[in-house]
């Protein structure tokens, strides 16, 4: 009996995230992201068909399925805001995973696998290639970098909605002071907004990186022997004989801070000493937040009359929205001039509807 709830926990597990997966899938436009989703679910169904079968349970149940409400919350924040966005919390699933099969021993062939699972996931955070490489460090949203990747969002998101804000008051009413009054408070309730959405997102993914270097430190000491042939094989892919492989992990785990160092770069991809800083990407987001979210409202603050402080905050916003859009689509190597002018787009656009919407509205209750 006890082993048939175990079997079901399992079970149970591999299927919600074969489920959420396939969910991400769906809702990438990007193919090969889509298709790094559907391999990860994949590998989530093989490892439930291991359970099924113990469970003598037909191959009909090892499909993921579509309904419960964190499936469908997985789903449409993706569609809403993006995959990258989700990532965090698939990590946290897959370190449950982790602990689970960690003390369990019909499960020990699927802690690599699963490991692997969170590595691809760290790589998908940055829109980056899901390849994992093999003996280097995967790129990660929030390490080594992190505070730049919240500025830039900071800086963007602030325009953005600031922009769109003054705009659409702007349509209902020619009142400099009220637009101005709007758009300071749509500053600040956008800038601690975002502040503390990146402060408990890169403080989330820490704690998870923090538990995995636990959980290597702990099979460091209660499995030494098995720790090392792994350090050993690690070097064996990098081109080392078993013999020179061997010296080398003997000479590793004859040093525990370095041992375990080499274990978290080489298996979980991470550099120990830099899992990001909560505060460091929360101060970022907060003041690039503001950064972009100022330019909108500086035509009102230098008590411009409304019809000129609108003009000048158009020609202020467009400008910065080409700015950013081309610095964005340099950081990620595609072209400049075509970012820019996307980024132009997009806010013109949101700018725009929210001006008719402003207008429409004020007609309606001056009328």
């Amino acid at each position: 009996m006890l082993d048939k709830r175990r079997y079901q926990k399992f079970l149970k597990s591999e299927l919600e995230s074969a489920a959420t997966y396939k969910a991400l899938a769906d809702s990438e436009q990007d193919a090969d992201r889509a298709e790094a989703f559907r391999t990860l679910m994949e590998g989530e169904l093989r490892h439930a068909a291991r359970w099924a079968e113990k469970l003598g349970l037909d191959s009909d149940v090892v499909k993921p399925s579509s309904s419960g409400l964190r499936i469908w919350a997985y789903g449409a924040a993706a569609r809403l805001f993006g995959t990258g966005r989700v990532i965090p919390w698939l990590l946290k699933s897959e370190a449950r995973e982790l602990r689970m099969y960690a003390d369990e021993p019909e499960a020990k062939d699927l802690e690599p696998e699963e490991r692997e699972h969170a590595r691809v996931l760290r790589t998908l955070g940055t829109n980056g290639d899901s390849t994992p490489r093999a003996g280097g460090n995967p790129i990660t949203g929030f390490v080594g970098g992190g505070n730049l990747r919240a500025a830039i969002l900071g800086v963007n998101d602030g325009l953005v909605s600031n922009f769109s804000l003054v705009m659409g008051v702007a349509g209902g009413t020619d009142n400099a002071d009220f637009i101005l009054l709007a758009g300071v408070a749509g500053l600040l309730a956008g800038a601690f907004s975002m502040s503390a959405g990146e402060y408990v997102s890169v403080r989330s993914q820490r704690d998870i990186y923090e538990h995995q270097i636990r959980i290597e430190a702990a099979k460091l000491q209660e499995w030494p022997e098995e720790e090392m042939a792994e350090i050993a094989r690690n070097y064996e892919v990098k081109g080392l004989t078993p013999h020179e492989a061997r010296i080398v992990a003997e000479r590793i785990m004859a040093q525990p801070e370095v041992a375990l160092d080499a274990k978290v770069r080489d298996e979980l991809g991470l550099d120990p000493n830099d899992l990001g800083s909560p505060w460091g990407a929360a101060t970022s987001s907060f003041m690039a937040f503001i950064l972009g979210a100022v330019l909108p409202i500086l035509p009102y603050i230098f008590g411009e009359t409304a019809t000129v402080a609108l003009v000048v905050s158009a020609a202020l916003s467009a400008s910065a929205l080409l700015l950013v859009g081309g610095v964005v689509a340099a950081n990620s190597g595609r072209s400049v001039a075509w970012g820019g002018i996307r980024m132009f787009i997009a806010g013109g656009l949101a700018a725009a509807v929210t001006y008719a919407v402003g207008s429409a509205i004020g007609v309606a209750v001056t009328g």
